[in-house]
């Protein structure tokens, strides 16, 4: 059965025919049955208004954007059920919650905790909004002349007016990988949070031009941690806008035990024995803490330690 991270699952229809017609965008963002996710400093709007059903993104309807003059355009998602979606970064609005006179259980969370408690499709829906949003915040001038350039294509791709350059959203891939030696499992603390936390993770790192998935895990491993590896398998992927990753999960056979650590990337390496990893995954070790169900290193970890 596929593993279901969170920031997966976005349900929208990207419409892609639909961005090339301008005209057709600009009818659709008048659209009553438009619906406006904004996005104030990269926090997304939730609306807890609903005790029984939970947390759920905060959709503005047309007629409550169309008064303020918010910034950029608005950036289309996908449709859903016929209507719309569009992503609005208001983050030149000075006081949010005042202008868009928000009721009661709404409010701007940050993004990576109001997906702690979304439902699992509206979470693919954030990753989505959030790193097109973040893109266009930090792209805004042409990387070949350095003219401002213009959002098009619905908010899919930014066009240089000056030399007809195209750039489009970016994508960085990186391997994340849970070496295994027998019962033992490889886990490091990179300088950081990580090791703010106490919280020990699986390695991983950026996936270099002109490298395959197994070559990256390969090459990481020993940069970071000094161990050669064999067999490298697929897991699953994730999502993870912060601000454009996608982690590529694998599980990977160690072929030499010996660590030795860069200290420049890394804090601490070390192995741990599959008993320790079903404790601290239950809260029960003394010792050992691992990142939670947000992260796909936790499903990493979990899918090993409980196949015993």
């Amino acid at each position: 059965m596929a593993t279901e991270h969170i920031f997966s699952g976005n349900p929208l229809d990207r419409a892609d025919a639909r961005r090339r017609d301008p005209a057709w965008l600009e009818a659709a963002a008048r659209d009553p049955d438009a619906r406006y996710l904004p996005l104030w400093q990269l926090n997304v709007l939730v609306d807890s208004s609903d005790s029984r059903e939970g947390p759920r993104l905060g959709w503005l309807k047309h007629a409550d954007v169309e008064r303020l003059d918010v910034g950029p355009p608005p950036i289309f998602l996908g449709l859903q059920g016929g209507a719309p979606h569009f992503a609005l970064d208001i983050s030149a609005v000075h006081d949010p919650n005042h202008e868009f006179n928000l009721g009661a259980g709404f409010a701007f969370e940050e993004s990576r905790a109001a997906a702690m408690n979304l439902p699992m499709a509206e979470t693919g829906i954030l990753a989505q909004a959030r790193a097109q949003v973040g893109w266009h915040k930090s792209h805004r001038f042409c990387s070949v002349c350095g003219h401002p350039s213009e959002q098009a294509k619905g908010g899919h791709l930014r066009r240089c007016p000056e030399c007809g350059a195209e750039h489009f959203p970016r994508t960085d891939p990186v391997a994340i990988m849970l070496v295994v030696d027998g019962e033992r499992c490889l886990l490091g603390q990179s300088h950081g949070p990580l090791v703010r936390f106490g919280m020990f993770s699986a390695l991983a790192g950026f996936i270099d031009q002109g490298e395959s998935i197994e070559e990256a895990v390969r090459r990481e491993i020993w940069e970071e941690a000094g161990i050669r590896v064999g067999e490298v398998r697929y897991h699953s992927s994730q999502p993870w806008p912060f601000p454009s990753s996608l982690m590529i999960g694998c599980h990977a056979t160690a072929l030499t035990h010996d660590i030795t650590i860069d200290a420049d990337e890394m804090h601490d390496v070390r192995w741990f024995t599959r008993h320790e990893v079903l404790d601290a995954l239950a809260g029960e070790h003394p010792d050992l803490r691992l990142p939670g169900p947000i992260a796909i290193a936790h499903h990493l970890l979990k899918d090993w330690a409980e196949r015993g």
